[in-house]
């Protein structure tokens, strides 16, 4: 999929779960752009036969075994955008983490609101 495309889908699933904020444009672009070169490793994997490893001459003539790079890179390129996924509350454990940070902050009510409130109360006692 295109970038563009990805964009399109990254916003629809941010609404779905009630995370989107236009502020997040740019990390939902950088996202979006991670898939679409994720999608083109897996397709470059593919098309080099899908090995898991692949033989390695070393300087010293030796045939060593090694993680096919273009797999690499495919895992790599997963890796980050599942840490955007998260952040975006896009995974499980993610949208948990947003929701309780509202919930907490709704709460919540800080040593200065307390102090504003308990001066307000004072003030309409004056009066």
């Amino acid at each position: 999929m295109t970038k563009e495309q990805w964009g399109k889908i990254i916003v629809k699933q941010m609404k779905a779960v009630g995370t989107y904020a236009p502020a997040y444009k740019q990390v939902v672009e950088t996202l979006a752009g991670i898939l679409e070169k994720r999608d083109a490793a897996k397709e470059d994997w593919e098309a080099s036969g899908g090995e898991f490893v692949t033989e390695h001459i070393s300087d010293r003539g030796a045939c060593n075994t090694r993680k096919n790079p273009s797999l690499q890179v495919w895992q790599d390129l997963n890796t980050q955008a599942l840490a955007y996924w998260k952040e975006l509350g896009l995974t499980p454990a993610g949208l948990k983490k947003i929701k309780d940070m509202v919930a907490t902050s709704k709460t919540e009510v800080s040593g200065l609101e307390k102090a504003l409130s308990g001066l307000a109360g004072e003030l309409g006692k004056s009066s």
